[in-house]
């Protein structure tokens, strides 16, 4: 027998109200759940070893963002292939507020371009906010004859194929930011790239090779002891923490201004009022006076920002650095 039209009908009805509550009730559970994040501990990814400068960043402002949000955010650090791994973990992530990355020039333009293929995609996450960045110094091994930046471009331009330079590994700031002065320069100097910053500092100290393009967490320790001699720093004008080296615009190398940045990223998908706490508190915290000062002194340029403006940031970085990776047949494979 036939069902009634009428029953059918009513059936309907009643099916579709108990959807309709069901995603009623999940709306306001959501909802619920953002207006009291966080209840819990947040992971805070860092795709870089332990002591170095984006370490040092995140926990430097982990306990004043974490004092913030009424939670302790938890650092754990996730190194290896240049930030592709930690990178990846937090692509993964479940999208619930629980999961923060530092995320940096190497791993939301760079990679996109050196490698063939990643495992996470820029778009697998949304920008939270600009932080820091560390201003590019060109430094020298005391006594490997250079000793003005005038004098290093006058003799790497004379000599091409005869000088060397450190990076922490292909396809870092450092390495790129290279790349770029020698484009500009028409010059030619040999790429020699480690497996680390430590590494790479540790050999131009003992003078294995003459140069490297170092931030200025990694330089300014070096550069106070006389370890290491900055001949020119990578920004428009000169930097605070060494006001006597002059920029590389003064020396009349335009288009220079490379700086390795640090934006803090959640996985795609975390809610827009989550998103938005986030960015204001970390505002907040990093400009907290003791938090500046620490920060400052390591060498970091404080550059706090929303998310749509570090999401236009990234492209217009896109943009530039992907055509000199092409033009310049840079790949790490």
């Amino acid at each position: 027998m036939s069902r009634s039209p009428l029953k059918q009908t009513s059936r309907r009805l009643c099916l579709l109200s108990i959807v309709g509550m069901s995603l009623i009730g999940q709306a306001l559970a959501q909802g619920s759940n953002t207006g009291n994040w966080p209840t819990k501990p947040i992971k805070w990814v860092v795709a870089y070893p332990a002591g170095g400068g984006s370490d040092f960043l995140a926990r430097q402002l982990a306990p004043a963002l974490g004092k913030q949000l009424g939670q302790p955010l938890v650092i754990d650090n996730r190194p290896g292939a240049a930030a592709i791994i930690g990178t990846d973990v937090a692509a993964k992530s479940p999208a619930d507020g629980y999961t923060i990355l530092s995320g940096d020039n190497g791993a939301m333009v760079f990679n996109s371009a050196m490698y063939k293929r990643l495992p996470y995609a820029v778009s697998d996450f949304t920008p939270v906010g600009l932080m820091a960045r560390f201003p590019l110094i060109l430094t020298v091994n005391p006594n490997s004859g250079f000793n003005s930046a005038k004098q290093w471009l006058a003799e790497v331009k004379a000599n091409p194929g005869k000088f060397s330079y450190a990076s922490p590994g292909i396809g870092s700031p450092h390495h790129l930011a290279m790349e770029l002065i020698k484009q500009r320069t028409q010059s030619f100097i040999v790429h020699v790239p480690y497996r680390g910053t430590a590494f790479a500092v540790q050999d131009l100290m003992g003078g294995v090779v003459p140069m490297a393009i170092l931030d200025s967490a990694t330089a300014l320790p070096q550069i106070r002891t006389g370890k290491l001699r900055p001949l020119a720093v990578l920004s428009s004008k000169r930097i605070a923490q060494l006001p006597d080296v002059p920029s590389f615009e003064e020396l009349g190398l335009s288009g220079v201004d490379v700086s390795a940045w640090q934006g803090l990223f959640v996985p795609k998908g975390v809610p827009e009022s989550i998103v938005a706490r986030l960015n204001a508190e970390m505002q907040k915290s990093i400009n907290t006076p003791e938090v500046k000062a620490r920060l400052e002194d390591f060498g970091l340029q404080i550059t706090p920002g929303d998310g749509p403006a570090l999401g236009r940031f990234i492209q217009q970085e896109t943009q530039s650095w992907h055509a000199l990776i092409k033009e310049r047949h840079l790949s790490t494979e």
